[in-house]
């Protein structure tokens, strides 16, 4: 008898094309394109099934779902950790919890990318153009000269001071642990947090989502920042307190902000950032390329077909 394994969040059926489904002839597979609106729906559409495939950041796996799910033995995520997953309670239950490699690249590229769409105008200017038929009504800024603020310095952090410095950008940055030793890594100026935020022309955030980073962005910060001033957030949406940041483009604290991630997700324009007009939304965008998501599927089949021939791959660790 057949595995019965499903991937979720499926968004437009794309997923059959990254790997060879087919080749996998111990398992049945079953694609499901809509997001599960609520934990019932979810639940009872994956009983029966052995094994999981989540895209990170769509469906959460916490402890009262994986407890709902008997026949459940094996989860395999994109990327290497996965937050939304209690690991401790799949392991509890005997249900394994494996991973992929994550390129990264893709996300620090999007930063970049709305880092200068904002400097440049770029989204004004092209509807301008295109839905108002008005020729150059704004006028961008050039990024050579303006001063990247980047806070966490891990690894998309770094790259995108790479692409910063390329540009002739100045680039500092600031996170609670950051060291001289990484700053002098990727020749960039380590400020404090105030510092960060009065020097900045943008500032670009890439840390990650926990208690400690939940609303850590604060009105006080964007204060700082000035009203010629833009934030981009391609990390989580809750690291920015979401108050506090109407305020600041409601009152022209900051000229604007451009975001790739939602409180709630999929977004619609139930969600104030969409439809703001200080606001640049992209629909977290930020890890879907070809390339990213060939290596999240092919390495999700691989993870399938090494646990179920007894040999796990890519284990996640609670």
């Amino acid at each position: 008898m057949k595995e019965r394994i499903a991937l979720l969040d499926d968004y437009y059926k794309r997923a059959f094309r990254y790997a060879d489904w087919g080749s996998a002839e111990f398992a049945d597979f079953t694609f499901f394109s809509e997001h599960h609106e609520t934990d019932e729906a979810l639940v009872a559409d994956l009983q029966g099934f052995s094994a999981v495939g989540l895209m990170r950041e769509r469906t959460p796996f916490p402890k009262h779902i994986i407890e709902q799910l008997p026949n459940l033995k094996l989860i395999v995520t994109s990327g290497k950790k996965n937050a939304s997953i209690d690991v401790s309670a799949a392991n509890a239950q005997g249900i394994t919890v494996c991973g992929t490699e994550s390129p990264g690249h893709a996300t620090a590229e999007l930063a970049f990318l709305l880092v200068m769409a904002l400097s440049r105008q770029l989204l004004p200017l092209a509807n301008a153009l295109q839905q108002k038929n008005t020729w150059q009504p704004l006028m961008g800024r050039d990024l050579r000269g303006q001063t990247l603020g980047i806070v966490g310095l891990g690894r998309l952090g770094g790259q995108l001071a790479g692409f910063a410095k390329a540009m002739g950008m100045n680039v500092i940055a600031w996170s609670e642990n950051l060291s001289d030793a990484r700053c002098n890594e990727l020749d960039v100026i380590r400020v404090s947090r105030e510092e960060l935020f009065t020097q900045a022309d943008t500032v670009s955030i890439h840390l990650r989502h926990s208690a400690r980073t939940d609303g850590l962005i604060s009105a006080n910060d964007l204060s700082r920042l000035g009203a010629n001033g833009y934030i981009v957030n391609t990390s989580r949406a809750e690291i920015i307190q979401s108050n506090a940041l109407r305020d600041a483009l409601d009152n022209g604290v900051i000229a604007g902000a451009a975001t790739d991630v939602f409180e709630k997700e999929p977004a619609t324009s139930a969600d104030w950032t969409i439809t703001h007009p200080q606001v640049l939304a992209t629909p977290h965008i930020g890890y879907c390329t070809h390339e990213t998501f060939q290596v999240f599927y092919q390495q999700s089949l691989e993870a399938f077909e090494a646990f179920f021939a007894g040999n796990p791959i890519r284990v996640i660790q609670s």
